[in-house]
């Protein structure tokens, strides 16, 4: 066994990519050892802005022979045929056997194969790799033809067996040999410096400086920054994307903070946050008794003899710049809309398309407006002040914060609605209608603020379905999926009964939409663990358009079902819709006139009509009400009822009297349980 150390060391590879090219780089290599058949125990992948570093421990010293046997054609086949396969298999006419077998005689062969050194497999896998590897952008350099990131300049690749001896793994790619040197800090420790293991490499590279580890490195900038900050009475805004990144952009993280300028404290500490985010990489440090972004950390690439006083006063400078371009911007939105208010923002949206067939963004604000008076009394909500709401909720997207931000769109609009002195309903709506935007994002609850959102969701999705722009695969270029899960959750989280098809109206693509969203309710119920039968079950139920109707039913149904006796009910329902539709099918009519309880002839008959006159006293008010859970909660419990009368009673009896009142028992049974959800729907 041996274990094998890759690095490809290279200028510096962007930050956003490093994640991946180390798992890409792990797969590649991994996956070409295995199929040449070196299995090994253990890989480890990392990467830090100049290197890519693989280990692998427990590596087999070579490939196991092979011997394979391949069937051929018979003896006597065609010689062409014979011919073809002997090319295939790379043997002479001599190699083959002849074996008897029921369809005559067969030829075989044998073809045996010596396992390999694992050097001579190594080279070719990582060779391979490095020549396909899957940059999202390469360049070439010089006048050699392999392709990277950026220039590759070493190739370190050793194995190191069990007695710790090492050994450099033959390999030239355009002219870089592998060798087992490594280069420490490019300004601390420059010098190159050779290594056995990949434990001597990781030593020898702390000692110069550098730490192959993203998570360890993303550690130490997270404990240096919050200690600094709680030294100061201060709080560090947490960022894990904004952690990451700067672990890709350092091999040696030194945390340095320094204060923001007094005449910047004034702006939104959002502004504040993405400006320094966006522009520096910089992370945001607040006050936890006012929320005001006072400071902020940098993280620098090296220490310096003054304690990173230079760096900090060259950051203090650009970022200087860059605030106060976004205070002008912020004093500017400002003073509109004051003096003229967001309506004049909202004018100039008609000279920005939304999308060639659907208009520009103030057409479509004229159209959420008018959706949002529409549906705003099922929400709860004032109608006039929803419009009104809906009118100015994307005046931001004009602003000069938004058009440098984009980011901040919405939030904006709020700081300029409260500043135009407009309500705080339509302050809130302007930022909260977007949400949701994901899965985890919070789902607002304000009643003018979920009309908006509703409004804003509905016309994105009717408007594409009417111009036929609805997404197939994997593609969804106008997030339309999204937009759907957004108004599901708007709806169950608000409780809000809407019918969606007095929404779409009558359009011949609202059948269509509405099975889009019945799609995107079975994703969204299967994560809370409802089966999809169960969801079947509730969408051929009337009121399949009502989002917060039908989950209350699909709901209630699997918690009924996750009961034994609600389980064994369905059975028997299922047993008594089965015998009653093949006695329908044979008689030609239906037996749906009711039973009388005078003809219960044994007293599991006479018990079946006490439960069920009981159950449905209980189970038709519930559904009035509906409650389905109540109901169904009823129906489960004629579960003992009806086992006695299936193990009693004989439902085809001699008699024909008695036959159909117990078919027409059968009958009743059927219509109450189907008044809860199609039951036929489910599984088992």
């Amino acid at each position: 066994m041996s274990d094998l150390l890759i690095e490809l060391f290279s200028e510096e590879i962007p930050a956003r990519m490093q994640a991946r090219a180390s798992e890409d780089l792990k797969k590649m290599v991994t996956d070409g050892l295995v199929e040449a058949g070196l299995t090994y125990a253990h890989a480890g992948a990392f990467a830090t802005p100049r290197r890519l570093t693989l280990t692998i421990e427990g590596l087999l010293d070579k490939s196991p022979d092979v011997r394979e046997e391949r069937k051929g054609p018979r003896a006597d086949a065609p010689e062409k045929a014979i011919e073809g396969f002997l090319r295939g298999a790379g043997v002479s006419r001599e190699d083959l056997i002849e074996r008897e077998e029921k369809k005559g005689t067969i030829l075989y062969a044998i073809i045996e194969k010596q396992g390999r050194p694992a050097a001579e497999i190594v080279a070719e896998v990582l060779e391979k790799t490095i020549r396909t590897f899957p940059w999202p952008k390469s360049m070439r350099w010089g006048t050699g033809s392999l392709r990277w990131v950026r220039p590759l300049h070493r190739i370190l690749c050793i194995l190191t067996d069990d007695a710790g001896e090492a050994t450099v793994v033959p390999l030239d790619v355009d002219g870089i040999q592998a060798s087992n040197v490594t280069e420490g800090h490019r300004f601390m420790a420059p010098d190159a410096f050779t290594v056995s293991s990949f434990d001597d490499y990781t030593t020898k590279l702390k000692r110069a400086y550098v730490l192959i580890n993203p998570e360890e490195r993303a550690e130490m900038i997270w404990n240096d920054a919050t200690n600094a900050a709680f030294a100061n009475g201060l709080e560090v805004v947490e960022d894990r994307g904004l952690l990451a990144e700067n672990a890709g952009l350092v091999e040696w993280p030194v945390t340095l903070m320094g204060a923001i300028a007094d005449e910047y404290l004034s702006l939104p500490p959002e502004v504040l946050q993405t400006s320094m985010k966006e522009h520096q990489k910089f992370f945001s440090v607040k006050n936890p008794s006012n929320g005001r972004i006072e400071r902020f950390i940098t993280v620098a690439n090296r220490e310096t003899s003054d304690n990173g006083a230079t760096i900090l006063a060259g950051n203090l400078k650009v970022l200087s710049a860059r605030l106060a371009d976004a205070k002008f911007f912020w004093e500017n939105d400002l003073r509109v809309a004051k003096s003229e208010g967001l309506e004049a923002w909202t004018a100039k949206l008609s000279n920005v398309t939304f999308h060639n067939k659907l208009g520009s963004q103030k057409d479509r604000i004229d159209r959420i407006a008018e959706l949002a008076r529409k549906i705003a009394p099922s929400v709860g909500a004032d109608a006039d002040l929803s419009a009104k709401a809906a009118l100015v909720v994307k005046a931001d997207l004009s602003s000069e914060m938004v058009f440098e931000f984009p980011e901040l769109q919405g939030l904006m609009g709020r700081y300029y609605s409260e500043a135009a002195g407009l309500p705080a309903e339509i302050a809130n709506a302007c930022e909260e209608h977007y949400s949701p935007l994901g899965p985890s994002d919070d789902v607002p609850t304000a009643p003018v603020s979920v009309t908006v959102a509703l409004a804003d969701k509905l016309d994105v999705l009717t408007g594409f379905w009417a111009i036929d722009e609805k997404p197939t695969g994997s593609k969804d270029p106008f997030a339309l999926r999204r937009a759907a899960l957004g108004v599901i959750r708007l709806l169950l989280t608000n409780d809000i009964r809407m019918s969606l098809s007095e929404v779409f109206g009558d359009a011949e693509w609202s059948t269509d939409l509405l099975s889009f969203f019945h799609d995107r309710l079975k994703v969204f119920l299967r994560d809370d663990g409802i089966r999809h039968d169960v969801i079947d079950a509730c969408l051929a139920m009337p009121g399949n358009d009502d989002i917060t109707l039908l989950v209350k039913r699909a709901r209630a149904l699997s918690d009924v079902l996750k009961t034994e006796d609600g389980e064994n009910m369905v059975q028997g329902f299922k047993r008594a819709n089965n015998i009653l539709t093949q006695a329908e099918e044979k008689d030609g009519v239906e037996y749906s006139f009711g039973a009388d309880p005078k003809f219960a002839d044994t007293p599991e008959e006479k018990a079946l009509f006490a439960a069920f006159d009981a159950a449905e006293e209980q189970i038709k008010p519930a559904m009035e009400r509906e409650d389905f859970a109540a109901a169904m909660q009823v129906m489960a419990t004629m579960r003992g009822a009806v086992d006695g009368f299936f193990e009693a009673v004989q439902v085809n009896a001699d008699s024909d009297i008695l036959r159909r009142n117990r078919l027409n028992m059968l009958s009743s049974i059927r219509s109450i349980c189907l008044q809860v959800a199609d039951l036929t729907q489910l599984e088992g």
